[in-house]
């Protein structure tokens, strides 16, 4: 596994931006994964000849017990434990306050390595207020400024020296990365060991070639894919982690990593609010779908498919692009589907339609749906563009982006989908003014 690097500390000291000066830095990125401000941000990135997993977290404040904040101070605790190394992120221009001090206790506390990062030193002035915050117990401080790129180089060369020893050698294998998420005890071991055992699938013989070890790359009929073990059976004991609070971190991790999440939805229980919060994950990070009901042996003549699938469109309908497949990992049942709705989604998602066919097809839509008035004023839709693949992501230029409102985008996407398909993939929109 690649060492685990968070970046820690109360709200607005510049988390996120040295985040990104980090991704950025050397043109080190290997992945980069945007998501929102409560979800734990992660990108794999390679430094000097280093490889590790860089993880953004939210605004820390440990006291908090209520709403978003509380929500934000659960998930950087988890980042916390889930860390090989901590950068401890203040704000030079604040000097050190009561929820600095807060965070460095619970720091020190955990034994971890921690490197404390003094941000906004944007040059001499500001410098001279980095002393003050040895007074939170740091033996060395880093003083940096994020925004103008100040301080990085000795920042990473602290950081490099203190992190484990990774894998030998990491190669990434070719074929459709496949991740299995969901709640606790839904069946992802299961089904993850019965793709493995199908009878045409050869598994390679030298595991730990492809990103991490428990990895696992096979081949169907020719077709390549790498399986990636979200159960995390295997290393939960390691770190003491509540069942449930691991279960999301896993499901982080191994979905931004992935082409195609299959998230397995027991079939006895039905859709919960944490397949919905997995389900979020799987969207926000445009990534394909499969809704998998597993189980379904024990469900099956109880309930009607059709009924099944429509509750669960209900749910989830932020999710209706996705295919909806009724399995049973102990019997067997519909798992031949499961590899051919993967390769349907992975194919669905590279897909480019040509500018003079979206074009046409766009000219034809507008001249009978218009979007509404903004400010008294007419909104008009030129033309769109197809940007990129792995979300579908199109570009629409206007003559007031900000007057589309949400409904329209909506309906354009919808029409998107009716007329070219990207079945089981968010597609994204982008609203631009025209020059």
């Amino acid at each position: 596994m690649r060492p685990v690097v968070a970046i820690v500390g109360r709200p607005n000291v510049g988390k996120s931006t040295l985040f990104n000066r980090l991704l950025g830095y050397r043109k080190a990125v290997v992945e980069d994964v945007p998501g929102v401000t409560r979800d734990l941000n992660f990108a794999d990135v390679e430094v000097g000849g280093r490889s590790f997993t860089l993880v953004d977290t939210g605004g820390f404040e440990p006291s908090s017990e209520e709403g978003v904040t509380a929500q934000v101070a659960r998930q950087c605790r988890l980042a916390i434990e889930e860390a090989d190394v901590i950068l401890f992120l203040l704000d030079v221009l604040d000097g050190p306050t009561p929820v600095d001090r807060e965070i460095a206790d619970l720091l020190r506390r955990t034994g971890k390595k921690v490197l404390f990062v003094v941000n906004k030193v944007d040059g001499p002035r500001q410098g001279q207020g980095v002393f003050d915050f040895y007074e939170l117990g740091g033996e060395e401080l880093y003083p940096i400024s994020a925004l103008h790129k100040r301080g990085l180089e000795e920042l990473l060369d602290a950081l490099l020296e203190l992190l484990p020893e990774g894998p030998e050698e990491e190669q990434v294998q070719e074929g459709v990365r496949v991740a299995i998420v969901g709640r606790p005890n839904v069946g992802k071991s299961s089904l993850m060991n019965r793709i493995l055992g199908y009878e045409r699938a050869i598994v390679d013989e030298a595991p730990g070639t492809t990103r991490d070890a428990i990895d696992t790359a096979f081949s169907v009929d020719g077709k390549r894919y790498i399986l990636i073990d979200t159960a995390g059976m295997r290393r939960k004991s390691r770190i003491g982690l509540q069942l449930e609070r691991y279960c999301v971190w896993e499901a982080i991790r191994s979905i931004e990593r992935s082409d195609v999440s299959l998230l397995l939805i027991d079939a006895q229980e039905g859709p919960t609010d944490q397949d919905s919060r997995i389900g979020g994950l799987i969207q926000r990070r445009g990534k394909g779908c499969i809704l998998v009901v597993n189980k379904w042996d024990l469900a099956e003549g109880r309930v009607r498919r059709r009924d099944y699938k429509r509750a669960l469109r209900e749910r989830l309908h932020f999710l209706e692009h996705a295919p909806v497949l009724f399995t049973s990992a102990k019997t067997g049942q519909g798992v031949k589907e499961v590899l051919e709705a993967v390769d349907l989604v992975a194919a669905e998602a590279k897909k480019r339609v040509p500018t003079g066919r979206l074009n046409r097809w766009f000219r034809q839509l507008m001249a009978t749906h218009q979007p509404p008035l903004w400010r008294n004023r007419p909104v008009k839709l030129y033309y769109i563009t197809q940007v990129s693949v792995a979300p579908p992501t199109f570009v629409v230029f206007a003559n007031y982006p900000e007057g589309v409102n949400q409904n329209f985008q909506r309906f354009l996407v919808r029409k998107l989908r009716e007329e070219f398909g990207f079945r089981g993939n968010p597609i994204r929109l982008l609203l631009r003014k025209r020059d």
